[in-house]
């Protein structure tokens, strides 16, 4: 089932980012790895900025989690994780699907992920995103997330087919 991130699962949603997130140590730059990966305080400064969590709950346990943000005139799929014993199991395919029907295809979709986490890059393409340019993504970035420099040169960004910051290769 999915439903809403209550402020009741804080521990939850803490406790599957950072499972999730081991995922990155040794692949992203070792400057940007922290232990926590995200730590409470930052945690509870996304929830107050904005995001929204979903979760994929089963048998009253929290497996996965996806936030959605909306950010000046578009929507951000922020923080997707899936516990590291549920991985492969659809569960992010649950999420990331629920999530574009709150969307409502209303304003456009975007993601930000690590430029070496191949695997999250993957998943996003298998659900119809894709990657923008160096130039737009650092505009992107700039524009709509509140990330340090850093993370920007590291990170790339996926919008949905159709988007306006999508260039058509010839």
């Amino acid at each position: 089932m999915i439903r809403k991130v209550l402020a009741s699962d804080f521990d939850a949603l803490y406790d599957i980012i950072n499972d999730a997130a081991i995922a990155y140590k040794g692949h992203i730059p070792a400057d940007c790895w922290h232990e926590p990966y995200m730590p409470r305080d930052h945690l509870q400064h996304e929830i107050d900025d904005g995001i929204t969590f979903w979760g994929y709950e089963e048998k009253g346990e929290l497996l996965g989690v996806m936030g959605i943000q909306d950010v000046k005139d578009v929507t951000l799929f922020r923080h997707a994780y899936v516990r590291t014993v549920w991985r492969s199991k659809g569960i992010g395919g649950q999420l990331i699907a629920h999530l574009m029907t709150l969307s409502g295809k209303k304003r456009p979709v975007m993601i930000g992920t690590w430029k070496s986490a191949t695997w999250a890059i993957r998943f996003y393409e298998q659900h119809g995103f894709h990657l923008v340019d160096e130039q737009t993504k650092n505009k992107l970035l700039q524009k709509y997330w509140s990330i340090p420099g850093r993370q920007v040169e590291t990170s790339v960004v996926l919008v949905q087919e159709g988007s306006k910051y999508l260039k058509t290769k010839k």
